[in-house]
């Protein structure tokens, strides 16, 4: 007599697998939408610092011209953002590798050049929403607040 796997038993496996997957894909998407913002805090976090320390040589040459933009091009999608002070090729980099900007218009977990001091970032669709970055006066300014919180430390 052969052995063989009742269908009852195949069913029960088939079953299994399934609560199992279910439970498991929207854990790993939530993790990705986790990695992407933080990645976004990164970005801003080495922008902050990046932006003292230019500030601060500006100082020690004497020149207190404020710091006007970050690079990128406004409204440019796919390019380098973050690149040069003030669209200063041959000035300081604002970040070695700079990240490109979202990929088109419907992107989401991306950085745009928005202004000209303006920078937004489109949260991954599980958050949802707009955070938008303004340079004043050598400081980073963010609103909305209720956004702004993802992008915190």
């Amino acid at each position: 007599m052969k052995r063989a796997f009742t269908m009852v038993e195949l069913v029960f496996v088939i079953v299994v697998i399934g609560i199992l997957t279910a439970i498991a894909v929207p854990k790993f998407s939530a993790t990705r939408d986790d990695a992407t913002i933080t990645a976004a805090k990164s970005t801003l976090a080495s922008i902050r610092s990046a932006l003292s320390q230019e500030v601060q040589a500006r100082m020690m040459r004497g020149d207190y011209t404020a710091v006007n933009n970050l690079g990128g091009t406004v409204g440019g999608h796919n390019s380098a953002i973050f690149d040069y002070f003030d669209g200063d090729s041959s000035g300081s980099r604002v970040l070695e590798y700079p990240p490109l900007s979202c990929k088109d218009a419907s992107a989401r977990g991306c950085w745009m050049r928005t202004g000209s001091n303006q920078y937004t970032y489109y949260f991954p669709n599980a958050i949802g929403g707009t955070a938008v970055i303004t340079i004043n006066n050598n400081r980073i300014d963010c609103s909305p607040a209720n956004k702004c919180k993802y992008l915190e430390r």
